[in-house]
C-alpha cells in the first residue's frame, strides 16, 4: 500500500514539474479534434501540428489562421509560466563556545520508600532456627 502510495505521489510531482495542471487534462479533447481538423484540412501529422501551435511555427501559423483563433484558446498548455526561486543564506558570524549544561544541586524526588517494620519482629517472635 506504502508502495503504491509512494508512486502515485512520485507521478503527481513529476506531473506538475511539466507544468500540467487538471484544466489542462480537461481539455485534451479539444487538442484531438484540433489535431483531427489540421490532419484533414492540411494533410498535417502529429508533429507538424505540435509545431504549429506549441513550437518554431506557431508565430507563422497564428498570423496566417486568425479565423482559428478562438479554436486556438481552447487548446491545453496555452498558459504561460514562470517560476523563480529565491534562495536566502544567512551567515552567522558570532560564534558561541558550546557550553556545558549547568546542573542543580536540589533534587526532588518523585517517590518515598519506607522500611518495612514490625513490631512483632523487634519483640523477636520471628527468629531464624538456632542450633541446639
Amino acid at each position: 500500500m506504502s508502495r503504491l502510495f509512494s508512486i502515485s505521489l512520485s507521478f503527481v510531482i513529476l506531473i506538475q514539474s511539466f507544468g500540467i495542471g487538471l484544466a489542462d487534462l480537461t481539455q485534451i479533447d479539444e487538442f484531438i479534434e484540433h489535431a483531427q481538423f489540421h490532419s484533414e484540412q492540411y494533410g498535417d501529422n502529429v508533429f507538424v501540428f505540435i509545431s504549429k501551435h506549441y513550437g518554431e511555427l506557431k508565430a507563422e501559423h497564428n498570423k496566417e489562421h486568425q479565423e482559428e483563433k478562438e479554436d486556438h484558446e481552447q487548446l491545453p498548455f496555452q498558459h504561460q509560466t514562470h517560476i523563480s526561486s529565491i534562495t536566502a543564506c544567512v551567515l552567522d558570524s558570532k560564534k558561541d563556545e558550546f557550553k556545558t549544561p549547568e546542573f542543580s544541586e536540589f533534587r526532588t524526588h518523585n517517590f518515598y520508600y519506607k522500611e518495612p517494620s514490625s513490631s512483632l519482629h523487634l519483640e523477636g517472635l520471628f527468629q531464624p532456627p538456632r542450633q541446639a
